[in-house]
């Protein structure tokens, strides 16, 4: 089986074909024109993951909301459950860039954190 896939780990948006054999392990890459491509293959079609970025509300703050993000990936089937938390928290004033606004998310041993001060 090959799947076929735009890499999305740097600007260049190659076109990746990767080979699974039957029991669904990745026998090749082709189409990367750099390693970082081969990696997101293999692990796109074995276990996929996104960085997740948003908003949550701020209480206390001259903007109603600051930005924030996942501090590294979580797995692609856990991103509805990881917005749901994000949309239902309000944290209060003041946020650094960096604060622990939601610990491990949706249960995915991560961390959100702001990306944005909130005074």
């Amino acid at each position: 089986m090959v799947k076929e896939l735009t890499c999305i780990s740097c600007p260049l948006g190659c076109p990746l074909k990767v080979e699974l054999n039957e029991q669904g392990a990745v026998v090749s890459v082709t189409g990367n024109t750099c390693k970082r491509g081969e990696e997101y293959g293999k692990k796109e079609v074995t276990a996929p993951t996104r960085t997740v970025t948003s908003t949550i509300r701020v209480e206390g703050a001259k903007a109603p909301v600051t930005s924030v993000r996942t501090k590294t990936d979580i797995p692609k089937e856990k991103i509805f459950a990881c917005m749901e938390e994000i949309r239902k928290a309000v944290i209060k004033a003041p946020v650094h860039i960096g604060d622990v606004v939601i610990k491990n998310v949706a249960g995915t041993g991560v961390d959100v954190t702001a990306t944005k001060a909130a005074e």
